[in-house]
């Protein structure tokens, strides 16, 4: 990777992990939330749910617009309304009796700020770098980012709200604000010497690649959705049985929940780092990481035990680690640059339906029971791996 671009991969994976604290950080701080403003656990859960359901049906949009105008062109403007979303939320809880619905037009406006920054971020990786290899490496590194953004958010989270519950929301200007900087400062992409096409030959365009490619696009679109699925839903259900179960909460509990996340940090890195730009490579290594994390959910079934537990969840850490920049690389470098972010903004909006349903679900199955919860999701794992064995064939790209 060339040394004159670190500072600009720096910079865009700055952002992945602003918007992974924006939204993870009150994740350990809805019970205190639920407690402080005297409402339902249902109305606290749509702090999360408002922020993923706009983001779900703006991404598509700035990832057209991010093609078409560019990609910073989106990204900053992107960064600042989030930035807003946050000052309203944390202003609102600060000087009002009554917040609730000023926090949720925060969300709202966060959960745009979000569809125009993070998911472009995976095209602009593909812009700057001209090598496959290189761009392999630099969504490994933002991966990475990502995770580490949904390792730190418990801790910093939990640490924010001992001061004063509301502090998160204010926190999270401040982290925009160093994003935008760094953007606007530091990233220098590559110039689109074409011309815009009309939007009835990119319409078709898409349509084309859909048609010729789609029956990869797909697979990677459900197994990004499944694997965030899984692992949002496990946090939910680690935090509530720390809490009920083991009376764990506060930092302590953050601490925790930081451990499984911080082994798919590590493995999405080291993956990151090593499959270069080998697309059969990519196949078999979300194979091999979709395989340990059907194995690791399995095997919960049958227990309880906090130290079986959190075993297998480290295991379905790196699994995760190991599948999604394998995916990440393989939907970035098999679209033309001219529809990249299109293409992988529909992938990172099937990745929020993962993180939006996720917890949900999992608290329905977890009124059932522990072994139905986990059969349930082994299954969900083991449709992800037979379609990326049998779907993904990228020798037929």
């Amino acid at each position: 990777m060339e040394d004159k671009k670190t500072w600009d991969l720096i910079s865009i994976a700055s952002i992945p992990l602003v918007m992974t604290l924006g939204n993870s950080m009150l994740i350990p701080v809805l019970p205190a939330i639920e407690k402080e403003l005297q409402i339902s656990s249902l109305q606290v859960s749509m702090l999360i749910t408002v922020y993923s359901v706009v983001a779900i049906i703006c991404i598509p949009f700035a990832g057209y617009l991010s093609d078409r105008l560019g990609r910073k062109v989106i990204i900053i403007p992107s960064l600042f309304l989030a930035g807003i979303g946050g000052l309203i939320a944390g202003f609102a809880s600060w000087q009002m009796d009554d917040p609730y619905k000023y926090i949720i037009f925060g969300r709202f406006l966060q959960g745009i700020g979000a569809a125009g920054s993070f998911p472009i971020v995976l095209p602009l990786v593909g812009d700057i770098f001209p090598k496959e290899s290189d761009v392999s490496k630099g969504l490994g590194v933002v991966e990475t980012s990502n995770t580490f953004g949904k390792v730190l958010s418990p801790i910093l989270g939990a640490a924010l709200a001992t001061v004063v519950w509301f502090l998160p929301f204010f926190a999270f200007p401040v982290f925009c604000v160093i994003s935008i900087i760094m953007m606007l400062f530091l990233v220098k992409t590559p110039k689109n010497t074409k011309k815009p096409v009309a939007l009835k030959e990119f319409l078709h365009s898409i349509k084309t690649i859909f048609k010729n490619n789609g029956r990869w696009l797909y697979a990677i679109f459900i197994i990004g959705c499944i694997c965030m699925f899984v692992i949002f839903g496990v946090l939910f259900y680690l935090s509530t049985m720390l809490e009920d179960e083991h009376g764990i909460d506060g930092i302590k509990k953050g601490i925790i929940l930081a451990i499984p996340l911080a082994a798919l940090c590590l493995s999405s890195y080291i993956t990151g780092k090593g499959i270069g730009e080998e697309k059969p490579l990519m196949k078999w290594m979300t194979v091999i990481g979709l395989g340990l994390l059907t194995v690791s959910v399995f095997s919960i079934s049958f227990s309880k035990d906090i130290y079986i537990l959190l075993t297998a969840l480290v295991a379905s850490g790196i699994g995760i680690g190991i599948a999604l920049p394998s995916l990440d690389a393989l939907v970035t470098e098999g679209i033309k640059k001219e529809q990249r972010g299109t293409i992988t903004s529909v992938y990172s909006s099937m990745r929020f339906v993962g993180v939006a349903v996720g917890p949900p679900v999992f608290a329905v199955l977890m009124k059932i029971s522990h072994a139905v919860l986990f059969l349930s999701n082994t299954l969900i794992c083991v449709v992800a791996l037979f379609i990326a064995v049998f779907a993904i064939k990228p020798d037929e790209d």
